[in-house]
């Protein structure tokens, strides 16, 4: 079996729609499996991660609020 591997992104300071272009853009150049860890202060990104993983092949493992602007995310690749 293949291990997955762990990336992170740090998107703090970036508003939409940077922060879902860099998540699809990295998600090209990951293997199946592998767990994307990203981290975002941007209002919209909750939403927009939620529509991103339903265009593309993204699975959201967790969401966890930070503050009331910080969040992360935890995606797998399938």
């Amino acid at each position: 079996m293949i291990k997955s591997k762990k990336y992170k992104l740090d998107l703090n300071g970036l508003k939409c729609p940077i922060p879902v272009l860099k998540i699809s853009k990295k998600f090209k150049e990951i293997n199946k499996g592998d767990i994307l860890i990203v981290h975002t202060d941007d209002p919209k990104a909750e939403k927009d991660i939620d529509e991103l993983s339903k265009n593309i092949k993204i699975k959201i493992l967790k969401k966890k609020n930070i503050d009331n602007s910080r969040m992360n995310f935890k995606l797998e690749k399938y």
